[in-house]
Parts: C-alpha cells; structure tokens; sequence
C-alpha cells in the first residue's frame, strides 16, 4: 500500500516524465557557465540541479490542484492522480510545502540577494497554474517561470544585481518557452476550448504556427546577442545553428497540427537546451 502511494504522489510531481525540469535546467546551466566563465563548481551545479528538479515538482502539485476539476475532461490529462481521485487536495499540498520547504533549505546556503530573488521563483511557480483562467497568455508566465533561475545563477556566483546578459538569457528563455509550450497546448486545443481553459494556442488560432516561428527566430536573436555580450567563440555560434536545425524540424512536426506530433515537438526541445548548453561549454573550455 505504501509503494502504491508513493507511485501516485511520483506521478503527481511527474517523476517519470523529466522533460520538465530538463527544459527548466538547461537555461540555468547556461546562466552558470556565463556567469562564472567556465564551469561554476560542482556545489553549485549540485545546489541547482536539485533546486530545480525540486521547484519543478513543486509546480507540478500545485498546477494539478488548480487544474484538478478539469483534468478528467482532457485526453492527456485525464489519469493524473488528483482528477482520479488517487491523491487528496491535501496530500498535494503536503507535497508542494514540502517541496518548497526542501528548496528553500537549498537555496540558504546561497548569498542574501539570491534568497531574495528565490522568493519571486516561489511566487511564480506558486501562481503560474491558475494564469490559464484569467487570460490567454499562461504560456508567457510560464517562461518567466522558467527564466528565473538565471539572474539568481548570476546573483550566487556575481554577488550583484544581474548584467545585462543575464535579462538578455532571461527573454531569450521567456520567447523559447513560450513557442514550446504553445505546441505543448496545441495537443489540448480542442478540449480546452470544450472546458474553457485559456492558452496561446488557442489566441494564436490559425496563425499559431507561423507566431510559434517568429518566436523561435527571436529566440535565436536573443541568444545570440547574449553570446556577443559573453564573448561567446565559434562552438556557441555552431550551437546555434544546430538549434535552428532542430527549430525547421519541430515546424516539420507540427505542420498538421496534429495532437501527438506537437507533442514529439514540444519533447525535441530537450535536444535545443543540451545543444546550446554544450556549446557554451566548449566555448568556456576549448582553447
């Protein structure tokens, strides 16, 4: 029986599925290296690593309890363990403070600016899931989310208020997130419109595609004025151009607009976070 309940509570904070906190992850790695110039020290790495898988889950329970209700009415969504019934409201809170609470252990062996700036990470994490009933822009938020572990990676290692650089990532990350995710909500379009949940996918309609396009170009702008502002050598440039390879790919996938295609597309952006990521590796360590 114990086994039984700790399988729902990992499907709750999707420990199965780590593509969340991979595409969390990646972003915060990239803030590491630039701010550090190089590899940032294995505490650190280690700090941000689990503080990210951490708030990940942690958002996960929290979006669950907010989407408890509807989620039964979604064909991707309809087995999670609170629209099944298979974990309580407050089993899912308990397992949110208590995500927060291991995080925020975590983040007190940082300096006083970081903590402040893990506060907003808590906030939004907190808040993102109910942003699909007020408006159609859920999507955006969630890239701020996801963002933010870059100023408090350069605030741990800078001890400053973020550099330019750093708000340069951070909207490159908020463009990124939101072309992926708005393929994500392309698999839920049509029960979402039934249920009335909001979302980009369903503001951007016909033009979805092309919009998800144009984000995805203004992500790679983005990038690559933060490479020119981090002295970034010819690796992060190949990055670069491999991303946009993977960009052409998932426009491939989701030409149709298919539910399961979008979904293989949203899924392929692991492979733009670890492309980039590598590239600014090399770049720091290739003489």
């Amino acid at each position: 029986m114990q086994t039984e309940r700790l399988k729902h509570y990992g499907r709750l904070i999707r420990f199965d599925r780590p593509i969340g906190s991979l595409l969390l992850l990646w972003p915060t790695y990239w803030a590491l290296w630039i701010a550090e110039q190089g590899f940032p020290g294995w505490k650190l790495v280690i700090i941000f690593s689990l503080g990210t898988f951490l708030m990940r889950s942690a958002g996960c329970a929290i979006n669950d309890i907010a989407d408890r209700k509807v989620d039964g009415y979604v064909e991707r969504t309809k087995l999670r363990p609170l629209a099944t019934g298979a974990v309580s409201v407050q089993e899912a809170l308990g397992v949110f403070g208590g995500l927060v609470f291991l995080a925020f252990l975590l983040v007190l062996q940082l300096n006083a600016l970081t903590i402040g700036f893990s506060l907003i990470a808590v906030l939004l994490a907190a808040s993102y899931p109910f942003m699909k009933r007020y408006h159609h822009w859920p999507q955006v938020y969630l890239g701020v989310a996801f963002a933010w572990g870059i100023p408090m990676a350069f605030t741990t290692i800078q001890n400053q208020f973020p550099p330019l650089v750093a708000w340069v990532l951070l909207l490159a990350n908020v463009a990124w997130t939101t072309a992926y995710d708005t393929m994500y909500a392309m698999c839920d379009r049509e029960d979402d419109l039934k249920i009335g949940v909001k979302s980009t996918a369903i503001i951007f309609g016909e033009h979805d595609r092309l919009i998800v396009g144009v984000l995805q170009v203004a992500t790679l702008v983005l990038l690559l004025w933060a490479g020119l502002l981090a002295d970034l050598d010819l690796w992060f440039w190949l990055s670069l151009v491999v991303a946009a390879g993977f960009f052409v790919y998932q426009q491939y996938l989701i030409r149709n607009r298919d539910r399961w295609l979008s979904l293989r597309a949203f899924l392929n952006n692991n492979w733009v976070g670890l492309i980039l990521f590598i590239g600014i590796v090399l770049s720091y360590s290739v003489a």
